[in-house]
């Protein structure tokens, strides 16, 4: 069975603790007070933006490097399924943070300042402040978020599905 290679398991890994650290904090920025949340946002948004980048970077490995193909033992729905998951994926990683850096400018609260990229590169202004345009695009990316954790789930469940129920190795193509 084809294994992925080192840069694309990096990648992976990489992808896995940035979502690890940007929905947990995106989640429970509505919950803390006002006087507080800047930390919040400033670790949200940079956690995003890097998983843009993380993302583009990913893509543009894996078109130059496709990933081995699945056994032929995998039954072509789950296939299809794979393929699916997969590219939902990679569709809102990439998405998501434009959505979430949309709506933030469309707030009038550019990433600068408490809110600095990685604390260190202020992000210019590039649009007036629209809150109804932030409103739809914040909820667009809150839909969003909802969609990554479904898909999340997806993909570790059959991660396990295929370790512990097929025994089929898929998951050792990762690791």
């Amino acid at each position: 069975m084809g294994s992925y290679g080192s840069v694309a398991k990096w990648f992976h890994w990489i992808t896995v603790v940035l979502i690890g650290v940007a929905i947990p904090f995106g989640f429970v920025i509505q919950y803390i007070k006002d006087d507080a949340k800047m930390p919040f946002y400033a670790i949200h948004e940079s956690a995003g933006l890097t998983i843009l980048f993380v993302a583009l970077a990913r893509l543009s490995w894996r078109l130059a490097n496709p990933p081995p193909p699945l056994p032929e033992i995998i039954p072509a729905p789950l296939q299809t399924a794979a393929a699916a998951v997969h590219h939902s994926l990679y569709a809102l990683l990439i998405l998501q943070p434009i959505l979430g850096f949309v709506s933030t400018n469309a707030w009038g609260f550019p990433q600068s300042g408490a809110t600095a990229y990685l604390g260190l590169i202020d992000l210019p202004k590039f649009m007036e402040t629209n809150e109804g345009l932030a409103g739809a695009v914040g909820t667009a990316h809150t839909i969003g978020g909802y969609a990554i954790v479904v898909l999340l789930v997806l993909h570790i469940g059959a991660v396990v599905f295929h370790q512990a129920i097929r025994r089929d190795g898929t998951l050792l193509r990762m690791v």
